[in-house]
């Protein structure tokens, strides 16, 4: 026979759903309205919980926003890492560019998929890089050390380039994943005429592995 598993209180149960629900509901509305234009009292009233609610369980409005950026960027990141331990596992200890640049740019393509539940996370990180707090802002230019294994990964792959060179085609990478988003596609389909209608995700991902994949081994 087993011993029981202890209760948890009744009221525990509902801090933490109260906690879970201010998130879903703040993050969802600080993507779509932006960080200046959502109160706190939009948040509560919308999760219909007390005014008090973001401040007992965050301790702030900012303190709320940090927290969502730094689940959601932690929950991408190691989507990431996990995808790039995979591609060193699956090629012996020696993944090549391509198999590198994926585990970087699959990630944040496939939660951005109009079709995904994670593309208001997605949106979420996009507006933090344009309108984050100053502890936002600090954590996107000195916490690095995920790239750092892409970076050394594409040092090894690359054995022929300088480490000056890979550290900045490793940052235009960064930049095409910055600038392709579903929603942004209006002025290319404008320039193009209509021809470079997208719609998959994969098909997406491909060409842009194309791209920066031949930028590595020019």
């Amino acid at each position: 026979m087993t011993d029981a598993l202890p209760e948890v209180p009744a009221a525990a149960h509902s801090e933490a759903a109260t906690r879970d629900c201010v998130f879903a509901v703040a993050e969802r509305l600080f993507a779509v309205q932006g960080f200046k234009n959502v109160s706190v009292r939009d948040i509560t009233g919308e999760a219909r919980v007390n005014l008090a609610s973001v401040n007992y369980h965050f301790g702030s409005k900012d303190a709320l926003l940090f927290e969502i950026f730094k689940v959601r960027t932690g929950e991408l990141n190691r989507e990431r890492a996990r995808m790039l331990h995979e591609a060193t596992e699956r090629h012996l200890g020696k993944p090549p560019v391509r198999a590198i640049l994926e585990a970087l740019f699959a990630p944040p393509m496939r939660w951005a998929n109009p079709g995904n539940d994670r593309r208001i996370s997605v949106q979420f990180i996009i507006r933090a890089r344009a309108e984050g707090t100053p502890a936002m802002r600090e954590a996107l230019t000195q916490d690095v050390g995920y790239l750092s294994r892409f970076a050394e990964a594409l040092c090894a792959a690359c054995p022929n380039l300088a480490r000056e060179t890979v550290f900045w085609r490793l940052h235009f990478c960064l930049g095409m994943i910055h600038n392709n988003r579903f929603a942004e596609f209006d002025r290319l389909h404008a320039l193009s005429g209509g021809i470079t209608r997208e719609g998959d995700v994969e098909r997406l991902l491909t060409r842009m592995l194309d791209f920066a994949e031949a930028g590595f081994l020019a």
